[in-house]
């Protein structure tokens, strides 16, 4: 298979597939019930033609009838005035009206016949709508019904994919905030056992830490001050009330 070939088969393929995803079955079957109702509109109008024409012959015929029969009275008058060759005329002219009678029965029964013709194909086009009509409606619920049936289901599938999501968000979460927690907690220990200086801050520099220091160191030399005086002066308070 030449290139040409592969890429015209899969321009096809995909036109295909693009028409399929297009088209609605349901618009379709409308469309094609329209053109049976147009088709049977048709047969109709044909119907109705033939009846016309029919109908015209009809009267065509009863009004020659009437013409032959008023030549037979003419001919009758001029033979009973004496006037044969009135009446032979008379004759000869109801004669051909007779003709013209003959050929349009003749007519009028081709034209009944494709009137019978053209009524039962009506009929019988008017079941096959009638049928083709209740068909389609049945075939549009169901697809009606399948496509609202696949929508839910999509929605629903959607909807649990969507909670799959936010599952998956939460135990994220959930995993850094433990994560967080032990951080925090680790650090504490570290500032408590002295390892990390506290940088909670405070909001102290060096020179205020360094000047704090000295005045703890401070106090404590004049805690050992006072101490070292209780001691001094201890045991030379008994000794002055000996001498009372």
């Amino acid at each position: 298979m030449g290139l040409w070939q592969r890429f015209s088969m899969i321009f096809k393929a995909k036109a295909s597939r693009a028409l399929d995803k297009a088209e609605d079955p349901r618009e379709t079957l409308d469309y094609s019930y329209e053109k049976q109702l147009e088709l049977l509109q048709k047969v109709r109008r044909g119907v109705a033609d033939v009846a016309t024409s029919r109908k015209r012959i009809e009267l065509q015929m009863t009004n020659l009838d009437r013409q032959a029969a008023k030549l037979q009275e003419q001919a009758k008058a001029a033979l009973g005035g004496g006037r044969e060759d009135l009446a032979r005329e008379a004759l000869t002219r109801r004669s051909g009206l007779q003709q013209q009678v003959g050929d349009l029965q003749v007519q009028l029964a081709q034209l009944q016949e494709q009137e019978e013709k053209l009524i039962l194909a009506s009929q019988q086009l008017q079941a096959r709508v009638d049928a083709f009509r209740t068909r389609k409606e049945t075939i549009k619920a169901t697809y009606s019904a399948a496509e609202a049936q696949t929508k839910i289901t999509e929605a629903v599938t959607g909807i649990s994919d969507e909670l799959g999501d936010v599952g998956l968000a939460v135990q994220r979460a959930e995993d850094k905030t433990a994560q967080m927690q032990a951080r925090a907690g680790a650090i504490d220990e570290l500032v408590a056992s002295g390892a990390l200086d506290d940088m909670s801050g405070a909001g102290k520099d060096n020179l205020t830490v360094e000047l704090e220091r000295m005045a703890s160191a401070s106090q404590v030399d004049e805690e050992l001050a006072a101490l070292r005086a209780e001691i001094t002066e201890a045991p030379k308070r008994p000794a002055i009330e000996s001498d009372n």
